[in-house]
């Protein structure tokens, strides 16, 4: 199954008249509350560090955006740059997982990896002011984390990624994670056989959590995929179809900043229409659609 790319895509692109986000912008967060689509993105300008910018929607495609960003590095840890953020909107707050890039080699500071990479969370009550909760690992290679919407038996759930795989970690406060467990890996030969990460928050279904997820073969071509996982137990992967749901195809998608890259980490489902927002080619932002019901019949029958 393949899902549908809205006709006015790219629905963002980079701003030339800004300092941080005339280069790419990508890799966007989207929910939708109080009746407005709000998106969060990665945003690159001249100094190519990343910062998280703003846009709001009455629509889901045409976008206002704040003339500043609302997360920006800080600290070492952070010094090259916030990424990826994927919002979960849980218990009345927002919870923002974004990537920290950070300096390497012996100017380093503490909780560094030897990649600069650390997944990290933060919340929000309001979408636009954020404080950092923490770390979900220190001292590892470790991205594409997104929050489970609800709690799982009381606890906090993610995922995260220790490569080549999507794994799981709970916690009591968003401060702490472990019970950290390997749920999902590559599959040689296909699509995702060379590595595989998380793409936006689950959605819950009657059949268990869909996850829409990216991965690449050895070509270093990224695509998007779908699986099931168990409602009460999502360590358990329920189905994995064999086949993509999204693969780089258009002009935007094959030549960028990273070529080949069609990368999600939102997928809101509004009116019974999963909404995937994704980074194309690490410069612009595209979006794909396709009815819930038939992507969970799909999923159900294939897998």
């Amino acid at each position: 199954m393949k899902l549908v790319r809205h006709p006015a895509n790219p629905v963002l692109k980079p701003e030339p008249s800004s300092p941080w986000e005339a280069l790419n912008v990508f890799n966007p967060s989207v929910i939708v509350h109080g009746g407005l689509w709000h998106m969060h993105y990665r945003a690159q300008g001249v100094d190519y560090v990343s910062r998280i910018g703003y846009a709001v929607s009455t629509d889901g495609v045409h976008w206002n955006r704040l003339r500043e960003p609302v997360l920006v590095p800080r600290g070492e840890s952070e010094a090259r740059g916030v990424e990826d953020p994927r919002v979960t909107e849980l218990d009345g707050r927002f919870y923002m997982a974004y990537t920290a890039y950070g300096r390497v080699g012996k100017h380093a500071g503490t909780g560094v990896t030897p990649t600069g990479i650390t997944p990290m969370y933060a919340v929000s009550d309001d979408l636009i002011r954020w404080e950092r909760l923490g770390p979900v690992v220190l001292h590892e290679d470790n991205k594409d984390h997104a929050l489970f919407p609800e709690r799982i038996g009381g606890k906090y759930v993610t995922f995260h990624r220790r490569p080549p795989s999507i794994w799981l970690a709970a916690s009591d406060d968003m401060r702490t994670w472990g019970a950290h467990r390997e749920i999902l890996g590559p599959r040689p030969g296909l699509w995702d056989g060379k590595r595989v990460g998380a793409g936006g928050p689950p959605i819950r279904t009657e059949h268990g959590w869909l996850i829409l997820y990216h991965g690449y073969d050895e070509a270093h071509v990224y695509c998007m995929g779908a699986a099931m996982l168990d409602l009460e137990d999502p360590t358990k992967v329920l189905k994995r179809p064999e086949g993509t749901i999204l693969e780089p195809q258009e002009t935007w998608e094959i030549k960028g900043d990273v070529p080949n890259v069609v990368f999600g980490c939102a997928n809101p489902v509004v009116d019974g229409v999963v909404h995937l927002y994704y980074g194309g080619a690490d410069r612009v932002i595209g979006l794909a659609t396709a009815p819930l019901s038939e992507l969970v019949e799909w999923v159900m029958a294939e897998g």
